[in-house]
């Protein structure tokens, strides 16, 4: 309860129909939103200073797209509510955010459901028995792949998928599954199964006990708190309005900036920074990015024609106050082809022609 008001508020405008009733979206709603990041305009300051420019460069962030698609109800695996069309969208996303009311309010209808609890329990439930549905019939094309090919990795193939049917038959919550061979790992990364995606759970309460549940900070690393109501309140002030009145109740970033992060952090990204006259960006790879793949995402042609890459962290950077005394510090290193990117890096990459 709550989703479509977080999303409006996610978006800072009406995008979504947010109502007091239950399936009020049908459709999906699709929107881009920008990951929060102080470091853009620190950069851009170093930038204009040592450039001795009378503006800032253009700023260019991370960015994650959320879709807003129809709740999960109980027997949603067997069509309940909206279910049919809640599992085909919610298949075609990286992770999923699930809302769950906490709050207590009369004159909001809860339509099936009781409480946080018994509502994760039946969207945990629902996906298991959507996913064992579709793990009979990738059990069954498997064995028929193992009798037309002798490759001992399809056997392994099978091992892997009888191993996630048994769990989620014995009711276990999917953890992580090391692949090892990379053949392996983007096969299971490709699998149309909703239980191995990450899963990030909201819980919405009501304004008065938002300070007091985030006081308490008792949640699990993949569990939030936020007030849809506050957050949507909040898209409609101007920023310096918006830092007064998070000041009065003592919270020091909006609810929308913490689910942002979570949700970047959930899908297993990080940012590296570049910087010049043109523009500052913050580019976004996966965690265990090499140095030629991250200089491939800027342009594919820069993975091909790697050499190097002159790398600082971002907080060095800053601490030097520009690039040309980071570089008399011999702060800023040479690193090559197996450097592991790191969030926050600040690199300009050497390619060839």
């Amino acid at each position: 309860m709550g989703k479509s008001t977080l999303f409006n508020a996610l978006l800072k405008k009406r995008v979504a129909l947010s109502a007091n009733y239950p399936f009020a979206t049908i459709e999906p709603n699709v929107g881009v939103v920008v990951v929060p990041d102080q470091k853009l305009n620190e950069l851009a300051e170093l930038v204009k200073d040592e450039e001795k420019m009378d503006y800032l460069p253009p700023l260019v962030p991370a960015v994650v797209e959320f879709v807003d698609i129809a709740g999960l109800v109980k027997g949603a695996h067997q069509g309940a509510g909206l279910g049919n069309q809640f599992l085909s969208h919610i298949r075609e996303v990286d992770a999923i955010i699930h809302v769950l009311r906490d709050f207590q309010d009369e004159d909001v209808i809860r339509e099936g459901s009781e409480n946080p609890d018994a509502d994760k329990l039946t969207i945990e439930t629902e996906l298991a028995l959507a996913d064992l549905q579709t793990l009979e019939k990738l059990v069954a094309a498997q064995e028929k792949e193992i009798r037309a090919a002798k490759d001992p990795i399809e056997q392994k193939k099978l091992e892997i998928l009888n191993v996630i049917k048994k769990n989620l038959e014995d009711g276990k919550v999917l953890g992580h599954y090391e692949m090892g061979d990379e053949r392996l790992k983007s096969w299971f990364e490709h699998l149309p199964l909703l239980t191995i995606k990450p899963i990030l759970y909201v819980y919405n309460v009501s304004e008065g006990e938002y300070k007091e549940k985030i006081d308490q900070g008792n949640v699990n690393e993949n569990e939030i708190v936020i007030s849809a109501k506050l957050e949507e309140e909040l898209a409609d002030y101007s920023e310096e309005e918006r830092k007064e009145y998070l000041h009065e109740l003592g919270i020091e970033e909006t609810g929308l900036e913490r689910l942002i992060k979570k949700a970047y952090e959930l899908l297993g990204l990080i940012s590296f920074l570049t910087a010049g006259k043109k523009e500052v960006r913050a580019w976004t790879i996966k965690k265990g990015t090499k140095t030629p793949q991250a200089a491939g995402v800027i342009h594919t042609d820069f993975e091909k024609g790697f050499i190097r890459a002159q790398v600082i962290e971002y907080e060095k950077l800053i601490e030097a106050g520009s690039y040309t005394k980071a570089k008399q510090l011999g702060w800023i290193r040479t690193e090559g082809k197996g450097y592991e990117v790191k969030d926050g890096d600040a690199i300009e990459f050497l390619v060839s022609s």
